[in-house]
């Protein structure tokens, strides 16, 4: 067994396509249309989902937001650099939540972002976490 992929609703499809590929630097993998559904599916990912777990961003037809509710947390990413890849966030028009630094009580490198719809991203950078 797997993990295939993560499924977030969203209000925008297309500001949402942006934003993981454009910021995060995901690839659209596939689009999906289901006029008798009124629901749009695009798979984002690093890579293709035979060998990677990606994510589902599903637009409701007519929904344009959501009340996310108290207990999604966060996705993680693993980033080379916290610090370098907050300032990238910043400089395309993103948002940092949490600047880069050791998380409390423990050695771990990471930030937090948030994607338009106002799910967090945690980065965490490679080689500072316990596994």
């Amino acid at each position: 067994m797997r993990i295939l992929h993560t499924m977030l609703r969203v209000g925008n499809l297309d500001r949402s396509i942006q934003f993981y590929t454009q910021i995060l630097g995901m690839q659209v993998l596939r689009r999906e249309e289901y006029p008798d559904g009124k629901f749009t599916l695009a798979f984002v990912g690093y890579g293709g989902e035979r060998d990677h777990t990606v994510l589902e961003l599903t637009y409701n037809w007519g929904t344009d937001n959501y009340d996310l509710g108290t207990a999604f947390g966060h996705i993680a990413i693993e980033v080379d650099d916290a610090y370098a890849a907050c300032e990238r966030v910043k400089q395309v028009g993103g948002k940092v939540i949490r600047e880069a630094g050791p998380m409390k009580h423990g050695t771990t490198v990471l930030a937090f972002i948030e994607d338009p719809d106002g799910y967090k991203i945690e980065f965490i950078q490679k080689g500072t976490a316990g596994y």
